[in-house]
């Protein structure tokens, strides 16, 4: 079991605080109308839309929502055709982020999210131009509290269940699969009485790059919140990860 990552929980920290907000809902709603666009409005035969409704279930997103979501998805009323792409560049300190982005209109975002990296102190890419460092992984958050059963148990339950790596943090517990076995992980799981919080599929950094500095720490987390506040991105990716040195409450 890996240990602590600093950055990781104030990650779970904020999107809690997101959750509460109802910044996540807007971003859930396109996620679930894309999904159905793609794999067909049957989350029992669309693995993606099934994730997708699961999360916006735990973030409590009204069913009404999920299910007008799911009529446009479906070609019902009107709604804007997204495109799904994907922005990489660097921030302060030479960390690589990645922006997952649902957009109607690619030259306006492209250009956003350009300015954005820039008022921020970094630089957007080219295309792979930081997503050689990542790696597709499923990922599973598992409040600690509230879990019923032992670290000990856990731990086994999800690596016989085929998961790869489980890490520790401060409020859960983040295990790690391979994207083919998610469902079979998240599944076991719940057959297991073990609550999840979120399931998605994440790209996961290969190596970290530690940020010493505070004010640099603190450019790269605003430009984070940055990208994440923006409307046409649902979801950032980055290697970046506070020294030891540093301490959480600073952010």
């Amino acid at each position: 079991m890996a240990g602590h990552s600093k950055w990781a929980n104030i990650k779970h920290k904020k999107a809690k605080t997101d959750a509460i907000k109802g910044k996540l809902f807007a971003k859930m709603a396109r996620e679930i109308i894309v999904a159905t666009r793609a794999g067909g409005p049957d989350p029992n035969n669309n693995f993606r839309l099934k994730i997708a409704i699961d999360n916006a279930k735990a973030a409590n997103l009204p069913n009404d929502n999920i299910q007008r979501a799911i009529q446009k998805g479906s070609g019902e009323g009107d709604e804007a055709n997204f495109e799904e792409l994907r922005y990489e560049g660097y921030g302060p300190g030479g960390v690589a982020i990645m922006a997952d982005i649902l957009t109607d209109n690619r030259n306006r975002t492209a250009s956003e999210t350009r300015h954005i990296f820039s008022k921020n102190g970094g630089n957007l890419g080219e295309t792979g131009s930081v997503s050689w460092m990542f790696t597709e992984k499923g990922q599973l958050t598992v409040p600690k509290e509230e879990l019923k059963v032992s670290e000990d148990d856990l731990m086994l339950l999800a690596l016989e269940a085929g998961a790869e790596d489980i890490e520790e943090q401060d409020e859960s517990f983040e295990i790690y699969t391979e994207p083919a076995a998610l469902q079979d992980v998240r599944q076991a799981l719940l057959d297991g009485g073990i609550p999840i919080e979120n399931a998605e599929v994440n790209l996961i950094p290969g190596n970290r790059v530690e940020v010493s500095d505070l004010e640099q720490a603190k450019k790269v987390i605003n430009l984070i919140d940055a990208l994440e506040n923006h409307d046409d991105v649902q979801k950032v990716y980055t290697n970046f990860e506070l020294a030891e040195s540093l301490s959480e409450e600073e952010f």
